[in-house]
């Protein structure tokens, strides 16, 4: 075999390194064609990306909000900030306004997640909603709201009083012979059932199922959820009524003896009691927007109080005869009232001034307003529940019902379609569709709280406890700022003393750490020297005047006159 030396020949011949040369060549710029072409394919790629970007987004920016989910959730009038010298005063101002800005919106957006939304009865053409039965109304709602209509036969020790708690759980009612009993009527549990071998008059729940008030003939009495005497409130002598405030743990009872008395349930003491000399006190309740308490009298006047005057804050004329029930809504805007003439008042508890006037039957003698606005009236054995009386003029009731025997209280479950009913024979729980709110607040009110919540929610209600001195007919005043003008309030010091007092020297603000509080006090000290020595430059002045203008001696004697 041969072996040829092909390196020698390719020096040797140049026609074999041409095209050698021109071989790698080929494949060089083969290579560079390919670079090219990649670089172009990215190139359209970004193109296309950017194209894709470029298009327009069908939901761009945040989501919409519903303007009157936000007029729902809005916190006041914003603080003006223009006027503000200290820039880092000014700048926490506006982050303290973003967040509640911040704050409005997701409240506003979140309405989404609630689900519960308020129906009321629709009736079909001809048809009234007045006329449609509780036994009806059962047969056509679903099992879970069709036991909600019950009712308890007690007919030994009535007529009888009730409360409901404020997450609507449970239920208390005490019967006028000594019966008292408490239950959950959600799964009709009964949590106690005792008989106080005396005289009740009214029950209350306080800010906790585990604690109720207990108004019976001589004392009020204090017990637990299992119906354990947990206090007796020797000073709270023959009480007729009681209101519960909850966000100051006060408790408001009014006694045969016209006295209105408040006791601090958080401390057990007693806060005020006023007479108020206007007889017996049988017709009470609160406002839940102001925490104002209203009692309603004999002479046809409806006064509102405060722990804090022993006068009344308001006083109302609102029927000629005699007061039977009072009633606010829950917003604290309307005020319901009936008296002896048979008549049904609302009343704007801001102007104070009548807004509807209904005829009725025999008088109502217990009113109860729901949380959606619906008032019910107890007109002898007969409950009507009026829909929209407080803004319109109503014609016909929402809904009725005539029980056997006449009516001793009612109430409305608080997040409930449900209005509970007291009388002779017992109790009776109604279905009122519309009535309740329907969706809670947990971290107000929570129906399903377990015992850990409960004990942490009532740590936390005793700490943000709200002090009774806080307690006005508006209650926004505490936030407001006093917007006195300076000449305004140099005016009445002027007054006050008696002369202008010269104003002290304030220095000028500078920049680059000038304005220290050192430098501050520096620049007052030194306006002061000169102040000093300008005075003592005046009297020494004024001194060698004198002298220059002394009197001339007279006569020689006169040089021995003591000087």
């Amino acid at each position: 075999m041969l072996q040829l030396d092909t390196q020698s020949m390719e020096q040797s011949n140049p026609v074999v390194q041409k095209r050698n040369s021109s071989s790698s060549r080929y494949f060089n710029d083969d290579k560079a064609d390919n670079d090219v072409e990649d670089e172009k394919m990215v190139e359209d790629e970004n193109e296309n990306k950017q194209k894709r970007n470029k298009k327009k987004d069908k939901f761009a920016g945040p989501a919409p909000i519903n303007k009157e989910a936000l007029k729902k959730y809005k916190r006041g009038e914003q603080n003006n900030v223009k006027h503000l010298i200290d820039k880092k005063h000014k700048r926490n101002l506006k982050n303290e306004e973003h967040k509640i800005k911040q704050a409005e919106e997701e409240a506003a957006r979140a309405e989404l997640l609630l689900t519960e939304e308020a129906g009321f009865l629709e009736a079909d053409e001809g048809e009234e909603t007045s006329k449609i039965s509780q036994h009806e109304l059962a047969r056509n709602v679903d099992v879970t709201s069709a036991q909600k209509y019950f009712e308890l036969k007690l007919d030994q020790f009535g007529p009888y009083r009730l409360d409901y708690t404020r997450n609507g759980r449970h239920l208390v009612i005490g019967g006028q012979k000594g019966h008292l009993a408490s239950i959950d009527w959600v799964t009709k549990k009964l949590l106690f059932e005792i008989n106080v071998m005396e005289t009740i008059r009214e029950v209350q729940w306080l800010h906790l199922e585990t604690m109720l008030a207990v108004a019976q003939k001589k004392w009020l009495y204090i017990y637990d959820h299992q119906g354990t005497e947990l206090h007796c409130v020797k000073t709270f002598n023959d009480v007729l009524r009681m209101e519960f405030l909850p966000y100051h743990f006060l408790l408001a009872a009014t006694s045969s003896v016209g006295y209105l008395k408040y006791l601090d349930i958080s401390v057990g003491k007693e806060i005020s009691a006023y007479q108020t000399k206007c007889g017996r006190l049988n017709v009470m309740a609160q406002n839940p927007y102001n925490a104002i308490v209203h009692l309603g009298h004999s002479n046809g006047t409806v006064t509102m109080w405060s722990p804090n005057e022993k006068e009344p804050l308001v006083k109302m004329i609102c029927h000629p005869t005699s007061v039977t029930s009072v009633a606010i809504d829950p917003k604290g805007l309307y005020m319901a009232t009936s008296g002896q003439d048979r008549i049904l008042k609302i009343f704007d508890v801001r102007t104070y001034k009548p807004l509807q006037a209904y005829k009725i039957g025999l008088g109502a003698t217990e009113l109860s307003f729901s949380q959606r606005g619906l008032l019910a009236a107890a007109v002898g054995n007969v409950v009507e529940i009026y829909k929209d009386c407080c803004t319109t003029a109503v014609e016909k009731a929402y809904m009725t019902h005539r029980c056997t025997w006449p009516l001793s209280d009612l109430k409305f479950c608080p997040y409930e379609d449900v209005l509970g009913l007291t009388h002779s024979k017992g109790f009776s729980s109604l279905l009122i569709p519309g009535a309740g709110e329907p969706n809670f607040d947990s971290l107000e009110a929570n129906p399903y709280h377990s015992k850990r919540q409960r004990q942490q929610w009532e740590v936390k209600a005793l700490l943000e406890k709200i002090q009774p001195e806080l307690i006005s007919l508006d209650p926004g005043k505490i936030g407001q700022v006093d917007k006195i003008t300076m000449q305004q309030k140099f005016k009445e010091k002027q007054e006050y003393l008696g002369f202008d007092k010269p104003h002290g020297f304030v220095p000028k603000h500078k920049l680059k750490g000038r304005s220290s509080a050192g430098n501050r006090q520096h620049r007052r000290q030194k306006v002061a020297d000169e102040l000093t020595r300008q005075k003592v430059k005046a009297s020494t002045k004024q001194k060698e005047r004198k002298k220059e203008h002394e009197f001339t001696y007279t006569s020689a004697l006169d040089r021995f006159k003591r000087k």
